[in-house]
């Protein structure tokens, strides 16, 4: 796949993290800056689930099955905005755990999408 766009996202999901991270050991809540983060992340992950789709389009295969692939391709876009969403219902320092959990998530299935992949 593309492996720039993949190493971005991960990196990208990785600082989205960190900050919420940061902002939840001094026990704030996610704010709208937090949020636009998010909204960054997850036109990455759009991309890449276009991207990914399209080359599936042109004839492509991932080494593990295309099943799979899709598979981790939604659960990919799907994982911040979740994170999100659940943390709107915590607005304490813990929606913010939850951002970096789903932060630290995504970067995971980022490494498992190269895999699958062929990387």
């Amino acid at each position: 796949m593309l492996d720039a766009l993949t190493l971005v996202t991960g990196v990208a999901a990785l600082l989205l993290a960190a900050w919420c991270g940061w902002a939840a050991y001094r026990d704030q809540p996610t704010k709208d800056w937090h949020f636009i983060g998010m909204a960054v992340v997850t036109v990455l992950t759009l991309v890449q689930l276009v991207a990914g789709i399209v080359l599936l389009a042109q004839g492509e295969k991932p080494e593990q099955g295309t099943t799979i692939f899709v598979a981790y391709l939604l659960g990919a876009f799907a994982c911040v905005p979740a994170a999100g969403f659940m943390s709107l219902a915590e607005r304490s320092k813990w929606g913010s755990v939850t951002v970096a959990a789903g932060g630290v998530v995504l970067a995971v299935l980022e490494v498992r999408l190269y895999d699958i992949w062929g990387g």
